[in-house]
């Protein structure tokens, strides 16, 4: 039997710098993957952390990584050509089939974006699938951006709104909380309208909120819950919250489940 905690090593195909503490590390995998789901990275020796899919074709996946310490200091001194070990992919993603034929809005807050880039990707390639689609993201400030050439492509064919929290002499876009521009949406078909809203907890929290105050059914809102996911597998319990384990029941749900996963 195969050891379900035993991870393989991959090679970096490609590293893209999106801010000074994030880059996109592409690598190669062949499997079946799903938007929204991780994967559990590791160096031997160093450590192990969960890594949201970003991006992922036939053969390779995406990973966005924020260099916040040992383990990810050491990830960032890898170049392509490098093998990166890693076991996965694990979780419960976006399944497109529960969007398809819908308005969608798409909410993101800073690296929230990234768990979602490839479901927005997919309704943005395929536009006839969806009934109205629109895209709000918010980041910190012009220079905490991410995929910024996404955005910019998907500002082409779909409404998409970029706010900062505060900007600076270079941003002439717009400036403000997310919370502050749900306005922006089309809320003509709010009943039957569907949001995906992934970011930190307190913009997660607060989005909704809004959101059901402009009249979103709370089952209509699908959420990403950002946690230390050890095992991956439910064995170890640090992502447990009352009886679900967030690496196999998540961390996509439906906000009819999530505002009920309260630490």
């Amino acid at each position: 039997m195969d050891n379900p905690y035993l991870p393989k090593a991959y090679e970096i195909l490609d590293i893209q710098k999106e801010t000074e503490i994030d880059y996109t590390f592409k690598v190669a995998f062949e499997g079946d993957l799903i938007g929204g789901q991780f994967m559990e990275i590791s160096i031997p020796g160093v450590g192990e952390a969960p890594i949201s899919i970003c991006g992922f074709d036939e053969r390779s996946l995406e990973m966005t990584i924020r260099k916040v310490g040992r383990l990810t200091d050491r990830v960032f001194d890898l170049r392509p050509g490098d093998k990166l070990f890693m076991r996965g992919p694990y979780g419960n993603g976006f399944d497109v089939n529960l969007f398809r034929g819908k308005d969608i809005a798409f909410i993101a807050g800073g690296t929230g974006l990234a768990p979602v880039r490839k479901t927005i990707d997919y309704f943005v390639r395929n536009s006839e699938e969806t009934e109205n689609l629109e895209i709000l993201v918010g980041f910190k400030s012009p220079n905490d951006r991410l995929f910024i050439d996404d955005i910019e492509r998907w500002k082409n064919t779909v409404n998409t709104t970029v706010t900062v929290d505060k900007g600076d002499e270079t941003w002439d876009g717009e400036t403000g909380l997310v919370t502050t521009k749900i306005d922006r949406l089309d809320l003509s078909n709010v009943k039957d309208k569907v949001a995906v809203v992934v970011g930190p907890p307190v913009m997660m929290k607060f989005t909704t909120l809004e959101l059901i105050k402009k009249g979103f059914k709370e089952d209509n809102i699908w959420v990403s819950f950002e946690r230390k996911m050890s095992c991956g597998i439910g064995k170890c319990g640090h992502c447990k919250i009352d009886e679900t384990y967030v690496c196999l029941e998540g961390p996509v749900f439906n906000y009819t489940k999530a505002k009920e996963l309260i630490d």
